[in-house]
């Protein structure tokens, strides 16, 4: 049986990933869109290849650009905000929501308002938009399937079985690159260290995320909406292999953990062909060559992003869109050589205590806080 896909985010790590299992499996799909932030020569080439009904690009100045390179074609080229969310709402049978931060959020809401099956891959939507998002999802009896490594673990660990009889979740997080560094060497951390992340391949905003610990703070947050078990029984643990995804604990004592390879297209996989398998072209998990599995409490004095992250969402209201949109601009200048990396949860915490505004029920509503938030981080940032 043939099924129809579309890709918001397809130039990306995670794009990259999905299109390699559809690649593999060609028969099988069909692609209405693919869409990209601009990247308009590799998104034309891609939607060439796989013969997809439009391409978009979010930025409108790579339109030409994308025009140019699919003349003659017959794929349709669009740019701009409203056409990310056109494109969103094409009705595809599973759109995989992959477009990095905040600018995501709108094209994801177009996707679930389709009633479809929507396959998240960006985290920051959730943890802006938590409440606003399940109420959409829950409107329109969209299947919305957690692509995360961890959250796709969760998932997969709960089939069959009853949330009420959870006792605990935990998401175990690698620790990063910089996990045994001192304070002191944290504080001369190059963005070319921060993004040399050693299991998994990604993105430079997402390596930073991890190097912070912020990213297992965001999954603290979407964690807390995809699987509600309440706050008190989601934890965190470090572990540098990654190979144990995450781990859900029932009440009888019994404890279920989802293992694989440190590679992204294992959680795509599961998502594309939910509620069955697909085969992928990846390795066997070598057990008795890994040796070892290791387990930490996340250091928090080094590393405060998960405390930050767990006070922000019991805090509520606006707090966690608060926190990821000040992460962003923190993240961003990190990147471009403004502020030092130990200055980005010290952002991020300030940005919280001084702006508080209560919770946002619509997505322009969202956006107004993310808006509010990113400027008032902008102000804080001060030169290394």
């Amino acid at each position: 049986m043939t099924r129809s896909i579309s890709l918001l985010g397809a130039t990306g790590s995670i794009g990259d990933s999905t299109l390699d299992l559809i690649r593999n499996d060609r028969d099988h799909w069909r692609v209405i869109a693919l869409t990209a932030n601009c990247s308009a020569e590799k998104l034309a080439r891609l939607a060439i290849e796989f013969g997809a009904e439009i391409a978009v690009v979010g930025e409108e100045g790579c339109l030409p650009e994308l025009r140019q390179h699919l003349s003659g074609t017959g794929v349709e080229a669009a740019g701009g905000a409203k056409a990310l969310c056109d494109a969103a709402a094409r009705g595809a049978d599973i759109t995989v929501a992959a477009i990095v931060g905040c600018a995501g959020l709108a094209p994801t809401m177009a996707a679930i308002a389709q009633g479809k099956t929507v396959a998240l891959a960006n985290k920051e939507a959730l943890v802006s938009a938590g409440g606003v998002m399940t109420r959409l999802v829950d409107k329109h009896g969209t299947t919305l399937l957690p692509v995360d490594s961890e959250h796709n673990a969760i998932f997969q660990c709960l089939q069959g079985n009853d949330i009420a009889d959870v006792q605990w979740i935990t998401l175990t997080a690698s620790g990063g690159p910089l996990r045994t560094k001192t304070y002191a060497e944290l504080e001369s951390t190059t963005p070319a260290q921060a993004v040399a992340h050693p299991n998994w391949d990604m993105g430079a905003k997402i390596s930073v995320d991890s190097a912070t610990m912020m990213n297992k703070g965001l999954e603290f947050i979407e964690a807390h909406h995809l699987f509600p078990v309440g706050l008190d029984r989601l934890r965190i643990i470090v572990h540098p292999q990654s190979v144990i995804h995450s781990m859900v604990e029932y009440r009888d004592g019994s404890t279920l953990a989802q293992l694989g390879p440190s590679d992204m297209r294992v959680p795509i996989a599961s998502a594309l062909a939910h509620p069955a398998r697909m085969g992928t072209d990846l390795k066997p998990l070598d057990l008795a060559a890994i040796g070892e599995l290791s387990f930490f409490p996340p250091d928090e004095e080094r590393f405060p992003a998960t405390k930050l992250a767990r006070e922000a969402v019991h805090a509520g209201g606006a707090a966690p869109a608060v926190l990821n949109a000040a992460n962003e601009v923190a993240v961003a200048a990190f990147l471009a050589g403004q502020v030092k990396f130990t200055q980005i949860s010290a952002i991020v915490a300030r940005t919280l205590e001084n702006y508080a505004p209560s919770a946002p029920e619509t997505l322009d509503a969202v956006l107004a806080v993310d808006a509010e938030a990113r400027a008032r981080a902008a102000q804080m940032l001060e030169p290394v």
